[in-house]
C-alpha cells in the first residue's frame, strides 16, 4: 500500500490544528504555537524515522546506532521529543514540559538556533497565561499534541518523500497568517504577487548568491531560489539572509531550515549586506 500523503492533506490538517486556538486568543499570537510545534514535530519525526532505519540495520550494535544518530544534521534530546510530550499530555504541566524541550533542543544544536547572543525560541512560551489558567491551558496543549499525532500529520520523511513538502507547509501557513493579520503581516510575509515579480525582475541564476538585508520570514528568499531550480534545474545557489526582529527571524531561521537551508543573522544592523553577493534585494 503507498502510505504517501499529499501537501493538501497536510496543509488542510495543519489549518484544522489552528482551530484549538481559535476563540481565545488572536491568529497573531498563535501562530508562533502552531509554527513552532510544526517544526519540533517535524524534527522528530525525521529523527524517530532514522533511528527505525538504522535499528533495521544494525539492530545488535547500540553503540553504532547511537554513533549513526550523532552525525544527524539536527540533533534531538529523548526527552525533548514531541513523542516524549505526547506521551506525558495528560499529566499538568504541558506548558512548562513544552518550553523545556524547545530549551534542551536549542542547547543540543548550538548555532543551529542561535545567532547574535539570540536564539530561536527565545519570544515564544507555551506555559503563557495568554491560554488561560492553568487546567484550561494544559488542555489546549493536550488538545494542540494529538492534533500534530494525527496520522495526517506523521512527517516522517519515508511518508512524506522530499522536504518541499515540509517546508511548502511551513510557508502555507504563514500565508494564511499573513491574510488575516492585516497591517502587521508586512513585517514577516511578501505576497506572493510581489515576491513573483522580483523574483522573475532579478532572474537569479546557477550559482548566484543572494542576498536579502530585511528577510523577514524568507518567502521571497526562497522564492528565488525556487526560480533557479525550475527555470534551470540547479540546486546551485546560496542564499543568506538578515532580520533585525526577533520573533521573524525565529520564522525566517525555521523556514530556512525546513527547506534544507540555514543562513539567516539577526542583526539590527546593515554591514550584514557588505558581503559578497550577486543578487541583493530587500523589500
Amino acid at each position: 500500500m503507498n502510505d504517501k500523503i499529499s501537501q493538501d492533506t497536510i496543509n488542510k490538517a495543519l489549518w484544522a490544528a489552528c482551530d484549538t486556538f481559535r476563540g481565545t486568543i488572536s491568529a497573531d499570537t498563535y501562530k508562533d504555537f502552531i509554527l513552532t510545534m510544526l517544526f519540533l514535530k517535524y524534527i522528530s519525526d525525521v529523527w524517530q524515522d532514522h533511528y527505525d532505519e538504522y535499528k533495521k540495520q544494525y539492530g545488535d550494535a547500540p553503540e553504532l546506532i547511537e554513533a549513526m544518530m550523532a552525525n544527524e544534521r539536527f540533533v534531538l534530546p529523548k526527552s525533548a521529543s514531541f513523542y516524549a510530550l505526547y506521551e506525558r499530555r495528560h499529566e499538568p504541566g504541558n506548558g512548562e514540559r513544552i518550553d523545556q524541550a524547545l530549551h534542551a533542543i536549542e542547547e543540543a544544536n548550538g548555532t543551529k538556533l542561535k545567532d547574535a547572543g539570540k536564539s530561536v525560541f527565545r519570544d515564544i512560551s507555551f506555559n503563557t497565561d495568554r491560554l488561560g489558567e492553568e487546567k484550561q491551558k494544559n488542555t489546549i496543549l493536550r488538545q494542540l499534541l494529538e492534533d500534530f499525532a494525527g496520522q495526517d500529520l506523521n512527517l516522517k520523511p519515508s511518508r512524506v518523500g522530499t522536504l518541499d513538502v515540509i517546508g511548502n507547509a511551513y510557508e502555507y501557513l504563514i500565508k494564511n497568517f499573513a491574510a488575516s493579520g492585516g497591517q502587521k503581516a508586512g513585517e514577516f510575509y511578501t505576497p506572493p504577487e510581489v515576491s513573483d515579480l522580483i523574483a522573475e525582475l532579478l532572474d537569479p541564476q546557477p550559482g548566484d548568491t543572494i542576498c536579502d538585508p530585511a528577510c523577514g520570514s524568507g518567502s521571497l528568499l526562497m522564492k528565488c531560489g525556487r526560480k533557479i531550480v525550475s527555470g534551470h534545474d540547479s540546486r546551485n545557489y546560496a542564499l543568506f539572509g538578515q532580520e533585525a526582529i526577533g520573533s521573524t527571524w525565529s520564522l525566517a531561521k525555521m523556514n530556512m531550515f525546513l527547506h534544507g537551508k540555514t543562513t539567516i543573522k539577526s542583526s539590527g544592523a546593515i554591514p550584514f549586506v557588505t558581503r559578497s553577493c550577486s543578487i541583493k534585494m530587500a523589500t
